[in-house]
């Protein structure tokens, strides 16, 4: 169980330094905060004057040192003689300084109004939050639909190296219609975490999840599954493709599909039946089994390979068990590169059963499935939701014959399997629905992994 707030690395420079200053002296200050990496370049710059200077006065025979030493023991006798060195030298120094934060202000200043003209902290604050970004934990999240996104939304918060390595058996709704029509992999996934790890304030962004609701063999479509099926022809690869879509949205971090092939994922069923098809599955209606997919074994992206053996942390899930999370570890080349990893891996545990899906299961049931469709444990811990939903929301969902996910802990204990429980829920007043909410998932899964890092090495916590 998750305990108190250790002091850790992801909280620094959450506040904004220098900010109890006014004005312009603390937008200039503010250019000298740590970690901007813009102080060792203007003293480079100064060097790169004085020397130049130097260079020129060598060039002419030091003439024009000469007269310069000359103008400066002349003028700092005649101030000697105006005033004690005790005045004259601090006041000559205050000059000197009042010129250099003179100057330099004014040029970060201008370069500021260029880049960022409607607000003059907006530079510097990016700086402060790109150099703490890059700065945080390598993280490898492996899942699909709506949990992986939410799930994205809350850790660009902590860090700007995350890889989301995602399913690419979708076959329903424009993805599917795509799919079909075209050819090629299903973009839907690919384009929800693409928006999740984008800033969501930028209207590029709101037209990528734009979604047509008219127009023949428009209605349905979100623009951004066109716009990445349309790169995908343009740049002759998905890849390339979903690479060149992250770039026009700035996004913190990189998606790789968990594999370019044209997969389908099956399943057998308690009562026989084989379903084939992903949105099939769930609307069959029973327990499932086995799922497994078409080609068998598909070869695994060699970037999502890497980003594996590169992770600080790796996360499963959230998202639907047999629909979002196993699909990926049908790629058994995935599924080796993770268990070959000791970095800390958690998979995270949905709040609630979905109907069609995981009927009547438990958390050991998802830790079971998981076992079962890699062979082997791939994950050190399960993150379950700690509260139960409000009665008004359980409610709701006994309608549609959801429930919450029971924590079995005697059979997880013989499963030798830990957990984590934490509060990662959101509930939504209107309608009754529940989410995990990307802020405190994102913050709880953090504060796992560094006191996971400081057991292993406690030298350095």
């Amino acid at each position: 169980m998750l305990m108190g707030s250790p002091k850790q690395t992801i909280n620094q420079y959450k506040n904004k330094p220098f900010q109890h200053l006014p004005g312009r002296f603390s937008r200039s200050i503010r250019w000298l905060s740590p970690g901007l990496s813009i102080k060792r370049w203007l003293f480079l710059s100064a060097i790169g004057v004085i020397l130049t200077s130097l260079g020129l006065a060598i060039l002419v025979r030091l003439t024009p040192i000469f007269y310069v030493i000359q103008f400066l023991e002349s003028a700092l006798r005649f101030a000697a003689r105006l005033l004690p060195r005790q005045v004259s030298g601090p006041l000559v120094i205050l000059l000197g300084l009042f010129l250099v934060w003179w100057g330099q202000t004014r040029t970060l200043g201008s370069i500021t109004e260029v880049l960022s003209p409607d607000s003059q902290d907006e530079v510097v604050d990016r700086l402060l939050v790109h150099r703490r970004l890059n700065r945080g934990p390598k993280i490898v999240v492996v899942g699909g639909g709506t949990g992986l996104s939410t799930l994205l939304r809350g850790l660009k918060s902590y860090s700007a190296n995350i890889t989301a390595i995602v399913t690419v058996a979708d076959d329903g709704g424009s993805s599917g219609r795509l799919r079909r029509e075209i050819g090629g992999l299903p973009p839907g996934d690919i384009r929800n975490c693409i928006a999740a790890l984008a800033d969501q304030e930028k209207l590029i962004t709101a037209l990528f999840q734009y979604r047509f609701q008219a127009g023949d063999g428009l209605a349905g479509h979100s623009f951004g599954n066109l716009f990445l099926t349309a790169m995908s022809e343009i740049t002759e690869g998905w890849e390339q493709a979903i690479a060149a879509s992250s770039q026009v949205l700035a996004i913190r971090g990189q998606v790789l599909p968990a594999t370019l092939s044209d997969v389908s994922l099956w399943a057998d069923l308690e009562d026989g039946r084989c379903i084939e098809g992903e949105s099939n599955i769930t609307a069959a209606g029973g327990r499932i089994v086995r799922v497994g997919c078409t080609p068998d074994c598909p070869p695994a992206l060699p970037k999502a390979i890497q980003s594996i053996i590169d992770a600080d942390l790796i996360i499963l899930g959230p998202g639907s068990l047999y629909t979002s999370v196993v699909p990926n570890l049908l790629v058994p080349e995935i599924v080796e590169a993770i268990a070959r990893r000791t970095v800390p891996r958690i998979y995270v545990c949905n709040i609630m059963s979905q109907p069609g899906e995981t009927d009547g299961y438990t958390v050991a049931d998802h830790v079971k499935a998981l076992d079962a469709a890699c062979g082997k444990r791939i994950f050190d811990a399960v993150l379950v939701q700690k509260k139960l939903p409000s009665s008004m929301a359980l409610a709701r969902y006994m309608q549609e014959n959801a429930h919450p996910i029971v924590i079995d802990r005697e059979m997880l204990m013989r499963l030798g399997c830990r957990v984590i429980l934490a509060n990662v829920m959101d509930e939504d007043p209107s309608t009754q629905y529940v989410r995990h909410s990307p802020e405190r998932l994102a913050r709880v899964l953090l504060r796992w992994y560094g006191r996971v890092n400081r057991m292993d090495h406690p030298n350095h916590a």
